[in-house]
């Protein structure tokens, strides 16, 4: 069966300018264990850590020099608040499953117990969520789902309206349309219209111009740091 969507998220990745201190928020407060801490492949110097959500998920700390003397501003590159502003393309918040209200109770006086404010719950019809600020300015909740979100109870008509989707544009959104095409599809030329990773220009088109499987070759790291 081919694949028409991604099934979930396999990592979040937050930038820092102290591993310590998130390894130490995510792990104690948040209960996610540390499942691999290695140079950031690609990048000398780099420190990449993983903790573990469930068994195909995970949370990921990256840490490079120089991003201490990288100011951060409410309202630009962080929110402060899950009503917050911040910068477009920036993430405003993250939130964390748990399965029910219960796990939602226990997460709240888990992270109340290491002396972090936690606000809630809050219900919002299709979930119930707390709030509550992560190291370094981050905006965190968790979350349960009350109910399955039904987009003819929860898609407002006039939110569409307010952000110029037409009714076809909201019919593609509601029932996206199947991919069709035969694998493997060919790399697109560059075109500064598209979203592209921030290499510089000729490097990225390098990169688009060269194979996929030089690309896999070159750029791949297989093995642990640790020998078995």
């Amino acid at each position: 069966m081919s694949v028409q969507q991604p099934d979930g998220i396999h990592h979040i990745a937050i930038m820092s300018a102290n591993m310590k201190e998130q390894l130490t928020f995510f792990t104690q407060v948040m209960g996610f264990p540390l499942v691999g801490l290695f140079e950031m492949h690609g990048v000398p110097g780099g420190k990449h850590a993983f903790l573990r959500m469930d068994e195909d998920s995970f949370f990921s700390v990256v840490e490079l020099a120089g991003i201490g003397e990288i100011p951060s501003t409410l309202g630009i590159t962080h929110a402060g608040t899950g009503a917050g502003k911040c910068a477009a393309g920036v993430t405003q918040h993250i939130a964390f499953r748990v399965p029910d209200e219960a796990g939602l109770i226990a997460m709240r006086d888990r992270i109340r117990s290491h002396g972090v404010p936690a606000i809630g719950p809050i219900g919002h019809g299709f979930c119930k969520s707390i709030y509550f600020a992560g190291p370094e300015g981050l905006t965190l909740e968790v979350s349960f789902a009350v109910s399955k979100v039904d987009p003819a109870r929860w898609v407002d008509p006039k939110m569409l309206d307010d952000c110029g989707i037409t009714d076809d544009e909201a019919q593609a959104m509601l029932n996206p349309a199947p991919c069709t095409t035969t694998s493997p599809v060919a790399q697109p030329a560059f075109d500064p219209a598209k979203p592209q990773l921030a290499y510089p220009p000729e490097t990225l088109k390098a990169i688009l111009a060269a194979p996929d499987a030089a690309i896999t070759m070159q750029g791949s790291y297989d093995e642990p740091p640790v020998a078995a």
